[in-house]
């Protein structure tokens, strides 16, 4: 059986996503990990960097966020399979239509809101490196809220196809038996 073109390019796209997103995910909590053993070694000799603090929320902000895009293309945000599953299945398909709807619609309202959180921002810059512009830290918001719907788009034609056949993502030991 041929794999139409239009779903191999969905999978090596969510693919490259995953390793994309795992990638930099890892390098951001190494980045925090750095940051954190570092400033500790400072404060025990006595002395305190003063961009820590700053810097730390930072990265802790950025993991959350491209963490997040990362568990929404690999479905493990938390869900209600066992609600989802106990419905008939074309309640159980509305509902996955409609909860798409509102987690798109969420995550555009946050990435238009960012990018005029982020108007509001131009000139500013931290408070402890005065050479980094608050713009590009509060990037994340807008960025992270994109990449969250591409993941969901992207993750949504395998997820649908699950549903349908009654297969819980959280439980995949349970099988909802098929209405004839």
């Amino acid at each position: 059986m041929r794999v139409p073109s239009g779903v191999l390019a969905i999978k090596k796209t969510s693919q490259f996503l995953g390793w994309l997103l795992e990638w930099a995910t890892i390098l951001l909590m190494v980045a925090l990990t750095v940051v954190v053993v570092v400033a500790v070694g400072f404060r025990l000799a006595g002395d305190s960097l003063s961009w820590y603090d700053e810097v730390a929320a930072i990265l802790l902000s950025w993991v959350t966020y491209y963490g997040s895009a990362l568990a929404a293309l690999r479905r493990r945000h938390i869900g209600f399979d066992s609600v989802l599953l106990s419905l008939p299945l074309n309640l159980r398909l509305a509902a996955v239509v409609l909860a798409e709807i509102v987690v798109l619609g969420f995550f555009g309202v946050m990435a238009y809101t960012g990018m005029l959180v982020l108007d509001v921002l131009e000139g500013e810059y931290l408070v402890s490196l005065t050479w980094v512009p608050v713009q590009l830290t509060q990037s994340v918001i807008p960025v992270g809220a994109v990449l969250f719907i591409i993941a969901e788009l992207l993750s949504l034609p395998d997820y649908a196809r699950l549903v349908a056949r009654g297969i819980s993502l959280d439980h995949p030991e349970i099988v909802v038996e098929q209405e004839n």
